[in-house]
């Protein structure tokens, strides 16, 4: 880089940052400029191909420690100041101005433009060495390269679609890339309808040697008939009938992937009544779920005649009261 370039150019400006940003807020900031105007999302864009090489050039100095103090310091000369070719009546040259920055005092450098069979390092050569530049700015053999170093390649998306159980236990399942290759890809215990799962360095190459891209794997559950997730916890609904819950009894629950288990009802339960199966739900690295049964009171669609008889006693039998009676007076304030 030409160092007049140092104190013709704000870097802090271009990165829009203020000038005691912090590394991190560099990088930060440099990342988000530089997936916005990166060649590879901007094809054919030339406006944007020369905003991205600003956003590295600036970079590349201010990410530097070393070249960031260097840049601080010939700012602080001033913006007026240019670097001409010494000469006779020439007035404060090139060479004066590092003279000077550098204490040469009377001792004067020399820089040479490199060609062919030139001997040494030419103007940019030097500079690089004076600030700890290293190389310059344009195409590996990859692809585009800038000074922030290569690219991350791009991310490749694929969905798949579980059974219910499958999703809770866990499976290893295969997908297809598109190039004709198959991949597999391991599914967590307890993925959940609708998740993303990310596999490192499975996506696309990156075009200039860096970190490859990822694969990004949507996870959708088909719905199971019985059970229901919510959270870490499975839900099932249980029918009991009318004497069960009025009587009490000793009822059997399914489990998912397992014998049916017996839970007590209590007399006088009634509908909605949850009941706690401990450590039969859904299994993560965040820990294990329960199975909450809830009670559903069954009434028969179809009474005989004696049956409707044996009802109708038990209807005369029982307190006269209305059990919506409280319901109504919340109701009303």
């Amino acid at each position: 880089m030409a160092s007049q370039d140092w104190f013709d150019k704000d870097f802090y400006k271009v990165l829009g940052v203020d000038k005691t940003a912090s590394d991190a807020e560099l990088k930060k900031t440099y990342r988000k400029l530089a997936r916005q105007y990166h060649p590879d999302s901007n094809p054919g864009d030339s406006a944007a191909e020369a905003r991205f090489k600003e956003i590295s050039e600036a970079y590349s100095v201010l990410s530097d420690k070393e070249q960031r103090q260097e840049y601080d310091q010939v700012r602080a000369m001033g913006s007026g100041a240019r670097f001409t070719a010494g000469g006779p009546g020439a007035q404060g040259g090139f060479e004066d101005v590092f003279g000077g920055m550098f204490g040469g005092g009377g001792q004067r450098v020399r820089f040479g433009q490199g060609g062919a069979g030139a001997r040494g390092g030419g103007f940019e050569d030097i500079l690089g060495g004076m600030f700890g530049g290293g190389g310059g700015f344009g195409q590996s053999s990859g692809g585009y390269r800038g000074f922030g170093g290569p690219t991350k390649g791009a991310d490749v998306t694929a969905s798949t679609t579980l059974d219910f159980a499958t999703a809770i236990a866990g499976d290893t399942v295969k997908l297809s890339q598109g190039n004709g290759r198959t991949v597999n890809v391991r599914i967590p215990a307890g993925v959940a309808d609708g998740q993303k799962i990310r596999l490192r360095g499975r996506g696309q190459p990156s075009p200039d040697g860096g970190e490859a891209g990822d694969l990004v794997v949507t996870v959708s559950v088909r719905k199971h008939p019985v059970f229901e997730r919510d959270g870490l916890h499975l839900r099932v609904d249980v029918p009991v009938t009318f004497a069960e819950a009025a009587l009490g009894a000793t009822i059997q629950v399914p489990t998912l992937g397992g014998e049916p288990v017996k839970l007590r009802v209590a007399p006088g339960t009634p509908s909605g009544r949850v009941l706690r199966v401990k450590g039969r739900g859904v299994t993560t690295a965040k820990g294990t779920g329960d199975l909450l049964a809830t009670v559903q009171v069954a009434v028969p669609s179809h009474l005989s005649d004696k049956q409707r008889e044996a009802v109708e006693a038990l209807a005369a039998a029982l307190p006269d009261e209305d059990p919506r009676a409280d319901l109504l007076a919340r109701a009303r304030g």
